[in-house]
């Protein structure tokens, strides 16, 4: 297990060597492999992004988000400028289903309700309002129409580790009930956490994703 002295050092050399991330801006306090992200962020994909950096160390065991958004003076909007920012990168954008999302704003915190018929789209949705001036948070409540599910739904998500790792990741357990797939186990690395996770939200059929899986130390 790494000293938590060292994996503070590591993350700060990491949100240094990321260039969307004001490093000085953050603080990080680690006690036993659990880190706590602090201070004031000047966007909020910059806040996701020191969020990110931080999950690419290893020997992250869980991260605390205590960082908020500030925008610098003559960067803010009022809501109803940025509504209508909001709607019209949403129509812009091609992964997103025409009139299938509504956007509404308080104090620069974006919240997206709706339903779409994967979670790619609803997912795009969120990437594309993360990024314009102004916006403070994100709430997405993006629903996904239920479809019709093939009986092998545990098979393809199966599959689907198969040809991202070459072998599914280890100790990992898939119960299937209905529309919602739970995932319970261990994986080696962030980044195998997510692609276990991304391959569960790309099964046809699936509208709800418990993730239960732990990362090890």
């Amino acid at each position: 297990m790494k000293p938590d002295a060292q994996l503070r050092a590591d993350i700060q050399a990491e949100l240094e060597w990321d260039p969307a991330v004001t490093a000085e801006d953050v603080g990080v306090i680690v006690n036993h492999g659990v880190v706590t992200l602090t201070g004031h962020l000047r966007s909020y994909a910059e806040k996701l992004a020191a969020e990110r950096a931080a999950l690419r160390v290893s020997g992250v065991k869980a991260l605390a988000i205590e960082t908020s958004v500030k925008l610098a003076a003559g960067f803010e909007r009022t809501d109803a400028d940025l509504a209508q920012a909001v709607e019209h990168a949403l129509e812009w954008n091609v992964q997103v289903p025409r009139s299938t999302i509504k956007p509404m704003l308080e104090g620069g915190w974006v919240t997206l309700t709706g339903e779409v018929d994967w979670d790619y789209q609803r997912r795009a949705a969120e990437a594309t309002v993360r990024n314009l001036l102004g916006v403070t948070g994100i709430t997405n409540l993006v629903g996904i129409k239920p479809l019709l599910r093939s009986a092998d739904v545990e098979r393809q998500v199966q599959d689907a580790l198969i040809r991202a790792f070459h072998g599914k990741p280890r100790q990992i357990a898939i119960d299937v009930n209905g529309s919602q797939l739970v995932l319970r186990g261990k994986v080696r690395s962030w980044k195998e956490f997510e692609a276990v996770r991304n391959a569960a939200w790309s099964t046809p059929g699936i509208v709800s994703v418990v993730n239960e899986l732990a990362v090890e130390a």
